[in-house]
């Protein structure tokens, strides 16, 4: 979709929208995480306040990994000596269940887990506004619940301590940080009054991404324009040589950071040592991650074997838990693409057929900004399709092979988004709390 440019730069724009959030919402909180984009947008939204809502108290959230460098933690820290007496701050520490791709015997890992506190990786912190399994306020709280359950359940706990009255997260998400987060705001359906930066998660509580159409360099501009601190393990990822797009603040052990792993090892290595006694499989991820034994770039097919037969023997060598999470999303896949269908543009389609494959036409598909045909594959799914240099996103085993070797539990290779944990856990879930009803 062609970008549409208006008559205003993106800090007019953000004051704009920060003016509809502040009338539109009784109780507004910032998320923030450490990193550039919550860095700066709690330091804009809370200039924004002082000037023209200086009456409305803000909330600030952040949720702590454990895991993290120490020039985080220590920009962290002066954020909220700065603050405090501003707003209404919560430093979570609750353990939760977070992403680990470093292993192929372990989905998750458990930051702040109260049965292993001798090995954390830092002190828990010691202010009064830290929220620990020890002095848990939020009465929505599961224990070891998913980061991003802990996250959502925030706000919505946020909402009943604050009167049940509208409320509002702030995000520092922005579009051109990957082709994902751009998709989701192209084609949010949900959004507050026609926006497409603000979306409902329960009655009552939204989020919004009010710098979504910044970019990196408008990021940085505001920072020097209005001398913010900021988080100082940029510098010294700009000294390590790492370009913008790969200078990420997040837990070291997810499918995103895992390739820089092994800088802790150059850039704290007092944190690193702690590292990989924390999470199994945290020293061979910094070893390997950026080679093949870890599903960086090509793979070679071992000899004697098919992409078909290669995943069926590695499915074989898992514990059974993940084998059967793999299976289940690998069966999903092919039922989709052998009865639904997913929408490939025409350049795909001719080349699918011009190369032999076996498809059909299956309607029109609802999930893509063109309508473009939906394609079903009759009879087996390919073993590779690497004739295919259109798209990468149809079906084959090669696919669902990678996806194991790059220990992708979640198989966002193939496509599939953030899921809860297996569908059997959601049900107890759902079952134990059947009786609950939601505040009204």
């Amino acid at each position: 979709m062609k970008r549409e440019y208006l008559n205003e730069n993106v800090y007019e724009a953000l004051q704009r929208r920060l003016k509809f959030l502040f009338e539109e919402f009784d109780n507004i909180f910032v998320s923030f995480s450490g990193g550039k984009d919550s860095g700066l947008l709690l330091n804009l939204v809370l200039d924004f306040q002082k000037a023209h809502y200086p009456e409305k108290r803000i909330g600030v959230f952040h949720q702590d990994f454990e895991a993290q460098y120490s020039a985080t933690t220590e920009y962290v820290e002066r954020t909220f000596a700065r603050i405090e007496k501003d707003v209404e701050p919560y430093w979570v520490c609750l353990p939760m269940a977070t992403r680990t791709a470093l292993s192929s015997y372990e989905m998750y890992w458990y930051p702040w887990d109260n049965t292993k506190e001798e090995a954390w990786i830092r002190p828990m912190p010691q202010h009064k506004y830290v929220i620990n399994i020890k002095n848990n306020p939020m009465t929505t709280y599961r224990y070891r619940m998913h980061q991003e359950d802990l996250a959502k359940q925030f706000g919505r706990w946020y909402r009943i301590a604050h009167g049940n009255k509208k409320t509002v997260c702030l995000l520092g998400i922005r579009a051109d940080e990957s082709l994902q987060r751009y998709s989701g705001f192209l084609n949010r359906k949900y959004g507050y009054k026609e926006t497409c930066w603000i979306s409902n998660q329960f009655k009552n509580v939204w989020v919004a991404s009010p710098i979504y159409d910044w970019s990196t360099s408008d990021v940085w501009h505001a920072n020097y324009t209005f001398q913010y601190d900021y988080n100082s393990l940029y510098d010294l990822y700009y000294m390590a040589g790492l370009k913008p797009d790969q200078m990420r603040v997040a837990s070291p052990f997810n499918d995103y950071a895992k390739d820089s792993l092994n800088l802790y090892r150059v850039i704290d290595p007092q944190i690193w040592v702690k590292l990989i006694g924390r999470v199994r499989g945290a020293n061979f991820g910094a070893i390997y991650g950026r080679t093949k034994a870890m599903g960086y770039k090509n793979i070679t097919l071992p000899a004697g074997h098919t992409w078909e037969s290669y995943t069926r023997f590695l499915l074989a060598t898992l514990p059974a838990r993940l084998r059967q999470s793999y299976i289940k999303k690998f069966k999903t896949s092919i039922e989709f693409w052998h009865t639904v269908g997913g929408g490939l543009e025409e350049e795909t389609i001719r080349e699918l057929e011009e190369h032999g494959y076996n498809i059909r036409r299956n309607g029109v598909s609802n999930y893509t900004v063109m309508k473009n045909s939906r394609i079903v594959f009759i009879g087996k799914i390919p073993d590779h399709t690497d004739d295919i240099k259109s798209t990468k996103d149809i079906p084959s085993w090669k696919r669902m092979c990678f996806c194991i070797l790059k220990n992708d539990h979640l198989c966002r290779f193939m496509g599939f988004g953030l899921t809860r944990q297996q569908q059997k856990l959601v049900d107890v879930l759902k079952k134990k709390y059947s009786k609950v009803c939601d505040e009204k």
